[in-house]
């Protein structure tokens, strides 16, 4: 497959080409004439031929292949819970938000006014950009280097797998690292000629850029570090263009400090203080392994050896490398220096791409420079080898990144191949969810405007997406909308408990995503609904992906306080004490254990093998240790919450068996734990 991806296949013969990419010497925004590069680059006759080879073909068909491969996945992947509440908060606009500035959601917004209610079309100008960066790298490279490497460098872009999978998602990344790009391409451009028009340029980008995301400060910071390092580019701060620049980016910077003025910096607060532990985590230090194998290990060694080349001329007074080699440091050197005490356990590992984009331009010349080394030491064809497997590993990484996302809309197709447990349903089960909601509010609302409740902000977000009739969603997570840095705007907003409490007197149909919860988590959310509504009635389940995506939804009767009398329908809690883990049996089965339901108590418990039903247990044993241990005090079966059963296994056959225990509660809704796994054994 890989022979047949074109940008491989042309990339493999850069390292036979021994020129160097000639030193910038030319002040126009022109690369160097011919004549004067094949004097530099000493190109002989192998070298031209090999030049001729038709590289913008097959940058783009490259660029081709994986912008098709994006818009297939983009449209199949549901919008994931960052992707949903960027198009929330694009339906309500504003300059700034609780986490970020405005961009992301109206780049949402505008995709999904021009194209339609879907996850394709919130996704399309993030698809536009993503797609851009080859071509913005080429842009950028172009005035420092001949044609071809150009275009060699933005092919490149392809084969870093986090590089080509920009555009796939709706996440701020994806303009952060293309305002990034423009404005060290701008910048480049304005200190070297002087012109007033790119530091306009470069004044637009920054503001664009922190317009974004909090984490373009490190390309302010770079900028800043470039402008003061170098002398040469010391006669800037003496000029009008800088400051031009300057006056646009406090434009830019505008909207997030107005926010985080008028909102006790609680953006700034999340960003800086509450996201991260600031406390030393050694999973940090394996931050450069994580980042060699998501990169893949032979073009994560390139690029450090890019960067490492870049500051070597830097230190010799090269401001064109060394512009380059300061936005990359900077980028890769914080997050290394902050691993260990960052956030760690959601997104920050894709942080460093920031840094690597910039290493791209000259990749190409390292690629050629590891060539004639490797050749001297070893030989020709062992050196060929190396460059070429470095290309495409790199570009098998971008596949595999792109097809592993994209995977999560294959949940029914490939769940009975991969098994349960694999695959992560972030990014699907939101239609068939929308599907069964519309379809509640016309069989049980009949017409009527019923608010909704989430227990979380992100299933009403999508709710709200796909609703077929217009009624208000609100949430009353108090968990991962803190987490996420969001609470706040729900409360801007209206949208939270709060916001509901004004809502009183009204129906409402409450939603639990149960998959998210475990039982502990469940009964408390449960607890906090019924406190808000008068008479919680549960109406029943959706249960995806063999249950691993979930659901359930009640009545809430009227918005207030609950109704003198009025029983929670809590969900049941359990323990299943036999059989042991691991344990052998032949042709009988014990099993026992007990239940707690301390909302309107249990129906039936049932075992099940294998996820189907073996038998019914007998439920209503006494167990009054069970309830002193968890201080049961509603429970109508209590103090008779055991149960027990004997299972016939003849029909079964030997080896590796699966026991769960199902419980239907009295408000109908089912529950399955003690999944635990004996062996067969006659």
């Amino acid at each position: 497959m890989l022979t047949a991806i074109n940008p491989i296949a042309t990339l493999s013969a850069i390292p036979i080409l021994h020129a160097k990419i000639p030193a910038l010497r030319d002040q126009t925004d022109r690369p160097l004439n011919p004549s004067s590069t094949r004097k530099v680059s000493g190109l002989t006759n192998q070298n031209r031929t090999e030049n001729s080879l038709p590289i913008g073909r097959y940058l783009v068909t490259g660029i081709l292949l994986i912008a098709a491969l994006k818009i297939v996945l983009a449209a199949t992947l549901d919008l994931y819970s960052d992707e949903i509440f960027y198009w929330q908060a694009s339906t309500r606009p504003a300059l700034a938000y609780s986490d970020l500035p405005f961009m992301a959601a109206l780049l949402s917004g505008l995709g999904s006014q021009l194209f339609g209610h879907s996850a394709l079309a919130v996704r399309t100008l993030f698809f536009l950009m993503g797609s851009a960066i080859p071509l913005l790298i080429y842009w950028v490279a172009r005035p420092l280097m001949q044609r071809r490497q150009a275009m060699e460098a933005a092919a490149l872009s392809l084969c870093l797998p986090l590089g080509a999978f920009l555009g796939l998602l709706a996440v701020p990344d994806v303009p952060l690292l293309f305002f990034g790009l423009l404005l060290i391409g701008c910048l480049e451009r304005a200190t070297r000629l002087d012109s007033t028009k790119y530091w306009l340029a470069t004044g637009v980008a920054a503001a664009l850029g922190v317009s974004t995301h909090y984490r373009f400060a490190l390309y302010l910071l770079a900028g800043l570090t470039f402008l003061v390092s170098f002398p040469d580019q010391h006669r800037h701060w003496k000029r009008p263009g800088l400051w031009l620049a300057f006056g646009l980016l406090l434009l830019g910077l505008y909207p997030a400090v107005a926010f985080n003025l008028n909102n006790q910096l609680s953006g700034i607060n999340y960003h800086l203080l509450e996201r991260h532990p600031w406390e030393f985590q050694a999973e940090g230090l394996l931050h450069p392994f994580k980042q060699a194998v998501l990169v893949t290990p032979l073009l994560y060694g390139a690029l450090l050896y890019t960067l490492f080349s870049l500051l070597r001329k830097a230190r010799r007074g090269d401001s064109r490398h060394g512009l380059f080699g300061v936005f990359a440091l900077v980028n890769l050197g914080v997050y290394l220096i902050l691993a260990p005490w960052a956030d760690s356990t959601r997104t920050s590992i894709h942080w460093p791409l920031s840094g690597y984009l910039p290493l791209l331009i000259f990749l190409p010349e390292t690629l050629r420079d590891l060539h004639q080394r490797l050749s001297t030491r070893f030989s020709i064809k062992l050196a060929t080898r190396v460059i070429t497997l470095t290309i495409a590993l790199g570009f098998t990484g971008s596949l595999v990144a792109l097809l592993g996302v994209g995977s999560q809309g294959l949940q029914e197709q490939l769940r009975p191949l991969v098994g349960p447990g694999i695959l992560s349903n972030k990014m699907a089960g939101w239609r068939e969810l929308n599907q069964h909601v519309n379809a509640l509010l016309a069989r049980e609302a009949s017409g009527k405007d019923w608010v909704i409740v989430t227990d979380n902000y992100y299933t009403g977000a999508q709710i709200e997406l796909g609703l077929a009739t217009p009624h208000r969603v609100y949430n009353i997570d108090t968990d991962k909308a803190v987490r996420d840095g969001r609470a706040v705007q729900y409360e801007l907003w209206g949208s939270n408990a709060s916001g509901l409490a004004r809502e009183s007197g009204r129906n409402a149909l409450f939603i639990s995503e149960d998959s998210t919860l475990t039982i502990p988590d469940k009964i408390s959310t449960m607890a906090r609904a019924c406190s808000q509504f008068a008479n919680l009635k549960f109406l029943g389940q959706l249960a995806l992906f063999g249950g691993e995506k979930s659901f359930s939804f009640y009545y809430g009767g009227t918005i207030g306080s609950a109704a003198p009398g009025s029983i929670c329908p809590l969900p049941s809690l359990g323990w299943l004490d036999l059989p042991q883990a691991g344990q052998e049996v032949a042709e009988t089965l014990m099993v026992s254990g007990w239940v707690v339901n301390e909302g309107l108590g249990v129906s039936s418990v049932e075992v099940l093998l294998h996820g189907q039903i073996a038998a019914s247990a007998n439920y209503g044993l006494p167990r009054t240790d069970v309830m002193e241990a968890m201080a049961v005090k509603t429970d109508p079966n209590a103090p008779n919450l055991g149960f027990d059963g004997m299972i016939n296994l003849a029909a079964f056959p030997e080896g590796d068996t699966e026991l769960g225990i199902r419980v239907t509660g009295n408000s109908g809704e089912i529950q399955t734990f003690g999944i635990r796994k004996f062996t067969i054994k006659r």
